[in-house]
């Protein structure tokens, strides 16, 4: 799949989901920036808008990276990414997210996430998705369990360990996330 295939907006009740554009730029500066970021993703050294300029056209430049903003409907302010990753260690691509912590704890993450998903199996993109977390990461793992994908190994990366979950489209559907 190219670029082009991802290149979709998603509208659910209360949120809108695009592919992540330059003008997000501000944004990226504020998510990147997050303790909880920092904290399970990394610290980027992303700190003005230049270099989030620069980082969100690197993620553009590789094809099997994928980020969308989130956007509440009723303010337009970018709230949250839903990604999507095939990363050379995996078989299957990945579902990760990330929200500003003014917005955790309200379902967003798992709107987002949820018709992401579903938008993605409509389209025969994924038959098959997996998440990575850290073990310590218990509101992602919380998430990801509530949407269907069940933990299936730890595995070492980077001289780091992961929890690794997986769910085929058909236990997605069937747990009605």
């Amino acid at each position: 799949m190219n670029k082009h295939t991802y290149a979709i907006t998603i509208n659910t009740e209360r949120l809108s989901i695009a592919p992540l554009s330059e003008k997000d730029a501000p944004f990226i500066v504020e998510l990147l920036n997050t303790d909880g970021w920092i904290k399970y993703i990394g610290d980027r050294n992303i700190h003005t808008k230049a270099e989030a300029i620069t980082y969100i056209q690197k993620i553009h430049e590789k094809p099997n990276i994928n980020y969308w903003t989130v956007s509440l409907k009723e303010t337009p302010a970018a709230i949250g990414v839903v990604t999507l990753i095939k990363r050379d260690y995996l078989d299957f691509q990945d579902i990760g997210f990330a929200f500003l912590p003014q917005y955790s704890q309200k379902g967003y993450a798992r709107e987002a996430t949820k018709a992401v998903l579903t938008q993605l199996a409509k389209q025969n993109i994924i038959e098959k998705i997996l998440a990575i977390t850290l073990p310590a990461n218990k509101s992602s793992i919380k998430l990801l369990e509530k949407l269907g994908l069940k933990f299936r190994e730890t595995i070492q990366q980077d001289n780091e360990q992961l929890h690794l979950y997986a769910a085929s489209v058909q236990e997605l559907n069937q747990s009605g996330a």
